[in-house]
């Protein structure tokens, strides 16, 4: 029986908590009083994979079971999530190819044969053939990727690119040729968080940069209250106001799954674990692991993560119409994530882990670390943020000046020219983001090579927008001096000397609470 997550007061019992620190992991004693939300523990995977996937597809929500929707002659394209998520990658089978492999079956009983399969990687990076072979499996990939039926979307080809019309705001919707003209879009989807899924997959992951502007960007994104809160967020409006236009001209089918939290095993299964519980074996683990990551060269310590792979179970799957699908998808996420916290603090204390949505077989750097803190774990709640507005936020993580050239070429350009200039979402979108949006370098590398669009680095940027609205101060524990100062943000050698350099804004004695995750946790806070 899993138990669920829940708050700890520090006191002078509580042992030295475990913090994430990049590709590395530390012992931090916390001032008592100190509140420490823990997420809750894996829920219980479904007894039966194939049988769930079964049930989902012939048994959907608010619409006709698939095979009533499959016939001889049609044009049927499957989109699915990319690399991006779950993180870290899933052992496989990954749950993706489960599904693609159970829909193409009930396609080829039907007498389809024109079926194409596209990577909703919207303005990502495009994935290796290796990548895609991961997710849709060696079957499927033999069968599809040879024949150029299936691929990386290009959001750049404007002769595969379709417009759908405007939302009632005005917001264009270009999505995939191939997909708008299809007489069946199947979507697969993984939901790691509540951010994901619905009709975000579609109206996001298929779309144009033309189309993207109207949510990605820093005015959305300040008022985005949470990303975790679809209700609450500006962007996803903006996203179910895009896929109210595409399901008016593409009939989708979503298929939607949700992943418990059994995140860590084998060396790194004491993370899973709360502090006081661990085992010997549990302390040697850590012990070892932190002067082993500490020891190794930069290379094999992001060997060492890339290849972490998580052993997830499935906590279920729904397919059908996407906004009852979606409302199922959100109910596991909660009854997965969700953890009841009673106000606000002064303060905000979060570790950032290795583990990204954008540093995938590749590095972590200072402006993804600032988007993983301030963006996904600081929009890691309901209702509230967990510090209060004006309070302080204060971060782990190395923040290294290094920069992968193969994924992240603007992002160099980004760090180096314009937040020399300015660190304000508001004034570097007004100065800087159609240039880098347009320029044909950093296009051809996207079309090409395995670069993220010339504009990655900027919604990257507007993601901590509403992180850098509410809070007076961000202080980075051990981080690079001269790379968090040119973000904008102050570095401290310790805790202690973080809280004193906050102490202006927030007194001597300040409420805190330190989010204990990944795990991943959704404070709900009261």
């Amino acid at each position: 029986m899993s138990r669920p997550g829940f708050v700890l007061e520090v006191d002078d019992r509580t042992p030295p908590l475990l913090v994430h620190n990049g590709e590395g992991f530390l012992l931090e004693r916390f001032p008592q009083g100190t509140r420490v939300v823990y997420p809750p523990e894996a829920l219980p995977p479904v007894r039966d994979v194939d049988e769930a996937i079964q049930n989902a597809l012939l048994n959907p929500l608010e619409s006709e079971p698939l095979p009533e929707l499959l016939r001889a002659g049609m044009r049927l394209t499957i989109a699915f999530d990319d690399i991006s998520i779950p993180l870290p990658p899933m052992k496989k089978p990954d749950i993706r190819q489960r599904i693609i492999e159970a829909v193409l079956e009930m396609a080829a009983s039907a007498g389809v044969d024109d079926v194409e399969l596209i990577s909703a990687n919207a303005l990502h990076r495009r994935l290796t053939p290796n990548e895609l072979r991961d997710i849709v499996g060696e079957r499927v990939f033999r069968s599809f990727f040879p024949d150029g039926k299936l691929y990386n979307f290009d959001a750049e080809d404007a002769a595969n690119l379709t417009h759908l019309g405007q939302t009632k705001h005005g917001e264009d919707v270009e999505i995939s040729k191939r997909a708008a003209e299809s007489d069946l879009l199947v979507y697969v989807n993984v939901n790691l968080v509540a951010m994901d899924g619905g009709h975000k997959s579609t109206s996001i992951g298929l779309a144009s940069y033309k189309s993207l502007k109207h949510h990605h960007n820093s005015h959305t994104m300040i008022h985005s209250r949470s990303f975790m809160d679809h209700k609450a967020s500006k962007m996803h409006h903006s996203a179910w106001r895009m896929g109210e236009v595409l399901t008016q001209h593409v009939k989708v089918f979503q298929i939607e799954t949700t992943l418990n939290n059994d995140i860590f095993g084998g060396p790194l299964e004491f993370l899973q674990k709360r502090e006081w519980e661990w085992s010997i074996k549990d302390q040697a683990s850590f012990l070892a692991t932190k002067r082993g990551l500490a020891a190794a060269p930069n290379k094999l310590r992001h060997k060492i993560f890339t290849d972490t792979r998580s052993n997830y179970g499935l906590t279920g799957v729904h397919a059908g119409k996407i906004e009852p699908v979606h409302d199922k998808t959100l109910e596991n996420v909660h009854r997965q994530h969700m953890v009841e916290v009673q106000g606000q603090s002064d303060v905000a204390i979060m570790g950032v882990p290795f583990v990204g949505p954008y540093n995938v077989n590749s590095i972590m750097n200072p402006i993804l670390a600032a988007c993983m803190g301030l963006g996904y774990y600081f929009n890691s709640y309901r209702g509230n943020p967990v510090v209060r507005k004006d309070g302080a936020v204060i971060l782990y993580h190395p923040v290294d000046y290094e920069f992968n050239q193969l994924h992240h070429p603007s992002y160099v350009d980004f760090f180096e020219e314009v937040l020399s200039e300015s660190t304000d979402p508001a004034t570097i979108e007004a100065k800087f983001e159609k240039q880098y949006a347009e320029d044909p370098w950093y296009i051809h590398l996207y079309r090409t090579s395995y670069a993220y669009h010339g504009v990655h680095p900027f919604y990257m940027w507007y993601w901590i927008s509403h992180a850098l609205d509410h809070c007076g101060d961000i202080v980075w524990v051990g981080a690079n001096r001269k790379t968090v100062e040119r973000m904008g943000f102050r570095s401290a050698s310790t805790l202690q000397d973080a809280l004193e350099m906050v102490s202006h804004s927030v007194g001597r004695s300040p409420s805190i609470t330190y989010l204990h995750n990944p795990p991943h946790l959704l404070a709900d806070v009261r």
